[in-house]
């Protein structure tokens, strides 16, 4: 039986070759695109998830309220995970991170250094955390002396070759040597850690006390106990808090935690499942850009919308063309052929097509696939070798098929036979209605990704032409200034006599991801909790204003001619407001004293700055000031404009002259800028792809139904047009069924677009309106595109010799 109906299902596809290439292509699109992003879906899932004991480690997070400030800190206080670990004996385990940055590395004995993105220094027990084996030396005393290191395997033979690394040492940034006592597995790059290659020995780290409640700069890691509830372990914060955290606040700043809490401040700890961390946690001193769940739900929709299309197209063109199988069925029932063998033989044809679009659809894949992760910024490799994946291309095959049809299936075989081939059966009764939802269905998601994608670029549109305070065009960041040792100021200063250099400054801050550095602020003589504000304090020179254009609202930036200016300070309007000073010039503020010296720093305020976006557009902007303080990080260049090429190689020039050996690495401040929102500008180009295959789908769908129109309709026109109906009127009747459609889809489909792209555009503390014509706009593009899809069926069919269309049967 199932032979008869393959067979039959086989000759029924070849005779309606123009259908079937519809069907096929189309649901091959949908399936194609739903594949790509369910791998993409996958891989944003499985961050973090091969460690052993995955479901046992957890971050500890900071949540702080304080001088006007609010911040959610990925790091901790120095003691925690010691102080976990010794109270508590749920904790099996607990370590620390503390980033170092970038820096320069050399092997001993040679002089060209290399670049490594993130060094930094952790607790021996990193390794009993997160379980990531040691290849080479002793696994229970790496770590464990100063100025020891682990690399990876991929460090290791970037610096030693074939060498046996364990006992040789590396030179960071020209000046401290460290001695590799291991070597261990690439950290996975599916992980939140994946950017770690070289961890240095925390006991190193001259920060590091055991007693600093109060500074919050370590990411701190727990490994809990088999059993343990996290949620009820939580609670123990609440008791670090009052016996630790208390003691501290009391001892700096006279304030106990009650009298905090009645002053609107608060300090929280909780935990975050590490697993959580790539896709829900975007939190200040993170590890590395992570991504964002709602991306992750975001693409499941679209890629669930597409296949809905595809599946859409099938019932569509299925139901459509029944009138070419009523008789077909009314035969074979009258010769005693039972419906449930009629559906079954329907829905044979609906799997033997899904089967051809998704073999179709896997060959798309492969090819789209490269595209697709230079799109994505993704390595995903295509899973040849999985045999679940395997098993569920062909379960889904058999679902697609059955699903869409379904409804074709139980629809034809419900056809009263007699009806049928006396030709009074109504083929355009319910059938019609549901054609018309599904029409409706698949512009109304065409017409939301539209407006998706239109609302997206608008805000990365926004992002690129806000004035932002501060002037980052044709400014060039000379990066690891630190290698120019005693020679930074010599190299500014000849970098400034280049031709085509307006100015320049040496810092480590800048208002694009770099450093950052938060402290407490006090108007002098008043040490009271309510009369602070929490603000980031830059090291700065006297150029720093200028080189940024940065613009004073009140008083004044540093001057070389005024000694005094190096105790001397500049805030920034909102620091200004939250002080509570009317009139800030001249007035005195000094920072949160030190814990063991009680010393006060005290300053000058010598200017305010306009404020200006220093963080990312998704948050507001808040206190800042700066100080003049000698700094190595970074040389920034503002140019006149002119050959850039020749104006960076006369840079560079004087950098290999100044600093031997050391890479020259460089980035425009605009570049620097954009990479902060990388995410959105992916997902922007993300969005828009899947907006055009969703709109390619939905045309081939409403070409073959334009086609099927036309060919029922070829007497009717023919009469027209012998009364003398012009072709315009003709294409004009032919069109306006589903132009009315298309209106129709416009109408449903704009208040679900606006809800959810309002909705994503509150992430942005600043950001667009979504305006009347972007609606307006999208239902216009959609209408033309059904316009030109339809309109070449239409014409064709007006065109046709009436003659020949009366003369048919």
């Amino acid at each position: 039986m199932l032979r008869n109906y393959l067979k039959i299902a086989w000759r029924n596809l070849g005779k309606n070759k123009f259908y079937t290439f519809l069907n096929v292509f189309g649901l091959a699109l949908g399936l194609a695109s739903c594949l790509l992003i369910t791998l993409y879906v996958l891989d944003e899932l499985s961050y973090d998830k091969s460690f052993n004991h995955a479901d046992r480690i957890y971050r500890v997070n900071s949540d702080i309220k304080f001088g006007g400030a609010e911040m959610k800190l990925a790091v901790a206080p120095d003691p925690m995970a010691f102080t976990m670990l010794k109270d508590y004996p749920q904790v099996e385990a607990a370590m620390r991170i503390r980033e170092d940055g970038s820096s320069l590395v050399r092997r001993t004995g040679t002089t060209e250094n290399l670049q490594e993105a993130l060094v930094v220094y952790v607790d021996s027990s990193f390794f009993k955390v997160f379980q990531i084996p040691i290849v080479a030396g002793d696994s229970h005393r790496v770590l464990t002396q100063p100025n020891t290191m682990v690399i990876s395997e991929r460090d290791a033979e970037k610096y030693f070759g074939k060498e046996n690394p364990i006992g040789k040492t590396l030179l960071l940034d020209n000046n401290q040597s460290y001695t590799v006592t291991g070597v261990m597995e690439n950290i996975p790059s599916h992980s939140h850690l994946g950017s770690l290659n070289m961890l240095l020995s925390m006991s190193t780290n001259r920060e590091s006390r055991e007693d600093n409640w109060g500074s919050h700069n370590f990411n701190t890691y727990l490994l809990l106990r088999e059993g343990v509830d996290a949620a009820g372990f939580e609670k123990n914060f609440d008791t670090i808090l009052e016996k630790y955290t208390g003691k501290w606040t009391q001892s700096v700043m006279g304030a106990t935690l009650s009298e905090l809490k009645k002053s609107g401040s608060y300090i929280k700890y909780a935990l975050m499942p590490v697993t959580d961390i790539h896709l829900r946690s975007d939190r200040t001193a993170e590890l590395g850009n992570n991504s964002n769940v709602q991306y992750v739900y975001i693409f499941s929709l679209v890629a669930v919308f597409l296949l809905a299309i595809a599946c859409v197209n099938f019932m569509n063109l299925a139901t459509a063309r029944s009138s070419n199988r009523a008789r077909e069925v009314g035969v074979r029932k009258a010769l005693g052929s039972e419906r449930s063998s009629l559906v079954n033989q329907f829905l044979t044809e609906a799997v033997m097509l899904s089967f051809l679009a998704l073999a179709l659809a896997i060959i798309l894949a492969i090819l789209a696939l490269p595209l697709f992760n230079n799109l994505a910024g993704k390595e995903i490799a295509f899973p040849y070798q999985n045999g679940l994946f395997w098993a569920a291309s062909v379960v889904t095959g058999i679902v697609v098929g059955i699903m869409a049809g379904s409804y074709p299936a139980f629809f034809l075989s419900a056809f009263q036979p007699l009806k049928v081939l006396k030709g009074a059966v109504q083929l355009e009764g319910k059938g019609g209605y549901l054609r018309n939802s599904l029409v409706v269905f698949q512009f109304m998601i065409s017409v939301m990704l539209i407006i998706g994608t239109g609302v997206i670029y608008k805000q990365l549109n926004y992002i690129q032409t806000k004035k932002l305070g501060f002037n980052k065009e044709q400014v060039l960041i000379v990066k690891n200034a630190y290698a120019l040792n005693r020679q930074s100021q010599a190299f500014k200063e000849e970098v400034s006599q280049l031709p085509n250099v307006e100015t320049s400054t040496i810092t480590s801050f800048l208002p694009t991801p770099s450093t950052r550095s938060d402290y407490g602020f006090f108007p002098e003589g008043q040490l009271q909790q309510d009369k602070s504000v929490s603000m980031q304090k830059w090291d700065v020179d006297y150029d720093y204003v200028k080189t940024l254009n940065l613009e004073m609202k009140a008083g004044r930036a540093f001057q070389k001619d005024f000694l005094s200016d190096s105790s001397g300070i500049l805030i920034n309007e909102t620091a200004a407001k939250i002080l509570g000073f009317a009139d800030p010039v001249g007035k005195r503020i000094f920072i949160m004293p030190d814990e063991k010296t009680r010393e006060r720093i005290t300053f000058t305020i010598l200017g305010v700055v306009k404020n200006f976006h220093f963080a990312s557009l998704r948050q507001n902007i808040g206190a800042l000031s700066m100080v003049l303080k000698p700094s190595k990080g970074l040389v920034v260049v503002r140019l006149k404009g002119g050959d850039y090429t020749k104006t960076i190689g006369q840079i560079e020039g004087l950098w290999k002259t100044m600093a031997p050996g050391q890479p020259f690495n460089y980035q425009f401040m605009d570049q620097d800028f954009d990479s902060q929102y990388r995410s959105e500008q992916r997902v922007g180009q993300i969005f828009i792809t899947f907006a055009v295959i969703s709109i390619i789908i939905g045309c081939l769908g409403l070409f073959g139904l334009s086609a099927y129109t036309a060919e029922r309709r070829t007497k009717e026109i023919g009469v027209r047009k012998v009364l003398g109906a012009s072709v315009g009127s003709i294409v004009g009747l032919l069109s306006k069924d589903f132009i009315k459609l298309v209106l129709l889809a416009i109408i449903f489909g704009s208040p679900i677009a606006w809800y959810a792209m309002n909705t994503w555009l509150q992430d942005f503390a600043y950001h667009v309106e979504i305006s009347w014509w972007m609606f307006v706009s999208a239902g216009i593009l959609a209408i033309v595109i059904a316009l030109l899809t339809i309109s070449f069926q239409s014409i064709k069919a007006a065109l046709m010799n009436p003659v020949k269309s009366l003369r048919s049967e």
